[in-house]
This record gives C-alpha cells, sequence and structure tokens, in this order.
C-alpha cells in the first residue's frame, strides 16, 4: 500500500500530465489583477522598465501588436519563470501565458503548490511576433537588455527557463535544451546572483506531451530546491 505522501504526489503527477486541457481553446481572464505591496524602489523600477520598453523605436514587433505584454503574479516572489514570446491571447489581454500554453504552465505550478500569487512571469520579448511566430536574433537582441534588467530588479532566487529561446537567449547558443534541461546554473544579472534551471515550454509539452515526465522531474527539482532555500 502506497504511503499518504507518496499518493499525494502520484495524484499531483498525474493531474499534472492529463492531456484533457491541452485541447481547451478557452483563455484565461486575468484583468483583475493583484494588488501586492512592493517597495518603492522597485515599483518604481518595473515602472520605468516598462516605459523604457514601451518608448523604444523603430521596433516591428511593437508597430504590429495590440499590447505590451509585461509580466504576470507577484514581485515580491523569490521564484521567476521566463517564456519565449506573447501570443494572439497574451496580445489581447496584455498578460503572458493566457491561452491553452498557461492553462498548462498553471497546472505545472499547481503540481508543486504553486501558483501565479506566489511567482513572477515574463517573457524574453514583450510584444507578439507575427503568426506567434519565433522572435528573431535581432529581435531577441534588441530585447535581451530588458529582460536582464527585469531579472536584476525582481531578484529571484531561482530562475526557471521555459524553452529553448529563453535558454539560448540568456545562456547561449551553443547549448541544447535536450542536454541542459534538468540541471542547476549560478549566474549573475546586474547584481543579482541566482539559481537557474531549465526545462521545456509548455507549448512544447502540448506538442510533445511524452515528455512531460521529463519536466516533471525538473518541477519537483524546483520544488526541492525552493524547500532548501526557504522560499
Amino acid at each position: 500500500m502506497l504511503k499518504k505522501n507518496s499518493s499525494v504526489k502520484l495524484i499531483k503527477y498525474y493531474n499534472f500530465i492529463n492531456h484533457n486541457l491541452i485541447y481547451n481553446n478557452k483563455a484565461i481572464n486575468r484583468y483583475k489583477r493583484d494588488n501586492f505591496e512592493i517597495s518603492e524602489d522597485k515599483a518604481k523600477s518595473l515602472k520605468l522598465l516598462k516605459k523604457s520598453i514601451v518608448n523604444q523605436k523603430n521596433c516591428d514587433l511593437k508597430k504590429q501588436a495590440k499590447n505590451i505584454v509585461f509580466s504576470d503574479g507577484n514581485p515580491k516572489s523569490k521564484i521567476m519563470f521566463i517564456g519565449e514570446a506573447p501570443g494572439a491571447n497574451e496580445d489581447q489581454e496584455g498578460l503572458p501565458f493566457v491561452g491553452r500554453a498557461g492553462v498548462l504552465l498553471d497546472k505545472m505550478l499547481a503540481s508543486i503548490n504553486l501558483d501565479r500569487k506566489k511567482v513572477y512571469i515574463s517573457n524574453i520579448v514583450n510584444y507578439r511576433p507575427p503568426e506567434n511566430r519565433r522572435p528573431t536574433e535581432i529581435e531577441i537582441k534588441r530585447y535581451l537588455p530588458f529582460i536582464s534588467k527585469h531579472i536584476e530588479i525582481i531578484n529571484p532566487k531561482i530562475l526557471v527557463l521555459l524553452g529553448s529561446t529563453a535558454m539560448n537567449a540568456l545562456i547561449g547558443d551553443e547549448v541544447v535544451i535536450s542536454k541542459m534541461r534538468g540541471k542547476w546554473i549560478e549566474k549573475k544579472f546586474g547584481s543579482c546572483n541566482t539559481s537557474v534551471i531549465i526545462t521545456f515550454h509548455p507549448a512544447f509539452l502540448m506538442r510533445q506531451p511524452a515528455q512531460k515526465k521529463m519536466a516533471w522531474i525538473d518541477l519537483k527539482m524546483i520544488r526541492d530546491k525552493k524547500k532548501n532555500l526557504r522560499i
């Protein structure tokens, strides 16, 4: 007979790998935001960063997008997730991960007792690429200083990179996700020293559900790291 803790872990895993939500086209409505009390300095820094992104010149992504997609979650959190780029739902609502991939990300967070009130979420680029394509190298290079500063302002102890685009932008082009996922990397972004882990993007897991078993390993590593760091 399984012990109670083992049973709970299995339930969380099977809830995570459940394919039913993959085919749900309904986006998550996140217009109602939570108000998190943060320091005046952090609030000012985030406001200035967002303003600098909005005010940049000659950005084709910005010209074609409806909204800037800056962040979601708790800016006081010590756990930060970074994805690739906004999609159509994100562009409509102005928030990251609110489409089908966002549904799966929420299940991933829930499997390790987290939710959007306990983490902070952003993307490598802040505007939707046309047709949801991958950002170009030029676009990634343009937005790299912004996301690097974003990380420094949030100052997470754990930084989770979702997918190869985030990994290549912040870790390097010479690495591949199949070899880098599930490993801790100590990285510095300005004054922020953080532990980085790479895992698969939820959109990839929707296309390749067999890889969810590897993502589950990564999620458990995040859960254990969180416990060890007493976050």
